[in-house]
């Protein structure tokens, strides 16, 4: 069971009194465009499902699939377009062929062999016992956030990709930590009446109830209870002086871990809102990308205990904690400390892995040679567009038999 918060005898009565009320005064608060995290957001545009389609051409008998079976798959595989427009728009990932031998063939796709290669250094990486390691225990402290220590494994699903999870995590990676996790009976029903099932800590560990503030605190010889969020505002962004000095009052709360339950306290309270404000710092932390869709947040947030508008209030209230982006037609939630402008300050293995593959995204064929995309000058006296073509030429590649690049 987790345990339950008490005020250390170190706070003021002040602090004691002031959890049960709210003084946050009534004033707007704007919404300022961060370029350089938009920037990260159309980074990895599209990368998300085109993994999810490589995973799914490795995982046929030979790596490859007839695009017809792949085309009823776009809603699963998140595709912006059709199955076709995707594959074309990225000749340096997939390779659509003709399958020889056969009379009036239907087109295939497989990878690229740069692609491949980058899949088999991606497994291996995969494979790696301190990486699995890592990988158990941001899961398990997730779980931790949840009051009964477990959460329905469609909610786990909704982090899969931004936890670095294996596609097929509940075959290959619960097993070997049974004394982490187990499968369990969520205790209630689906809309359909189907036994909802969900992902269970076999028991609280201490050694992971330490959040990415505390530690931060034990590395800067602070009190772990005292600890300050850090605040980034970006460039043109100006907080009305009573804000400022509501805020600084508020940084002065005592901080109360995510991993603690802290319900009892009045909802609408400035105490209450910063232990929900290092919830959400917390699942963050978390993540590789150290961002999420902001409606991810949002459903797990409910589960845990906590409304849509107290979570929607504490992104609002802290731009400087927090931003959120608008970019590709949905809204990401970043945690603004962990950037410099648009790079992560700390990439995780599997988030270089990621960019690998964008990097491979942005090249397009040229008679048969990738180039980077996005270039614009000459080169031997021919002239290029944009995206390296040479005027008039038309770049999409040709579907053969066995030919690659």
């Amino acid at each position: 069971m987790q345990p339950l918060l008490h005020f250390t005898p170190a706070a003021s009565h002040y602090h004691r009194h002031r959890q049960l009320i709210r003084t946050f005064i009534n004033a707007r608060i704007k919404w300022v465009r961060d370029p350089y995290l938009d920037t990260a957001i159309e980074k990895e545009k599209n990368l998300k499902p085109l993994l999810l389609l490589k995973t799914l051409i490795i995982s046929q008998p030979f790596q490859t699939i007839p695009l017809s079976t792949v085309s009823p798959l776009k809603p699963h595989l998140h595709l912006p377009t059709t199955a076709q427009k995707f594959i074309e728009k990225y000749p340096s990932i997939f390779k659509m062929f003709l399958p020889p031998g056969k009379t009036m063939p239907l087109p295939h796709v497989k990878l690229t062999p740069k692609a491949l290669s980058l899949h088999h250094e991606e497994t291996l990486m995969l494979r790696l016992s301190h990486y699995r390691k890592d990988v158990a225990e941001r899961l398990a402290k997730l779980l931790m956030l949840a009051r009964g220590l477990k959460i329905p494994l469609d909610l786990i699903d909704l982090f899969k990709y931004d936890l670095g999870l294996p596609h097929d995590y509940l075959l290959t990676l619960l097993p070997e930590f049974p004394e982490y996790f187990q499968i369990s009976d969520m205790g209630f029903r689906d809309s359909s009446g189907n036994v909802v099932l969900g992902l269970e800590l076999v028991s609280w560990r201490k050694e992971l109830a330490i959040s990415a503030m505390e530690k931060r605190a034990q590395s800067e010889g602070e009190s772990k209870s005292r600890v300050k969020f850090l605040m980034n505002l970006p460039r043109g962004f100006d907080l009305e002086k009573r804000v400022m000095e509501w805020v600084e009052d508020w940084q002065n709360l005592p901080y109360i871990s995510p991993y603690e339950n802290a319900f009892h306290l009045v909802s609408n309270s400035d105490q209450a809102e910063k232990w929900a404000v290092g919830v959400i710092h917390e699942l963050l932390s978390l993540l590789l990308s150290k961002k999420t869709e902001r409606e991810n947040i949002f459903r797990l947030g409910e589960f845990l205990g906590f409304t849509r508008l107290r979570f929607k209030k504490a992104l609002v209230h802290f731009p400087g904690i927090f931003y959120v982006s608008n970019k590709i037609r949905m809204q990401t939630v970043f945690l603004r400390e962990k950037y410099k402008k648009n790079l992560l300050i700390e990439r995780h293995p599997l988030m270089g892995m990621r960019y690998k593959y964008i990097n491979l995204m942005n090249r397009v064929l040229r008679r048969g040679k990738p180039i980077r995309s996005g270039f614009v000058g000459r080169k031997k006296g021919n002239s290029l567009s944009k995206g390296g073509r040479r005027k008039g030429d038309d770049n999409r590649y040709s579907i053969d038999d066995e030919n690659d690049e």
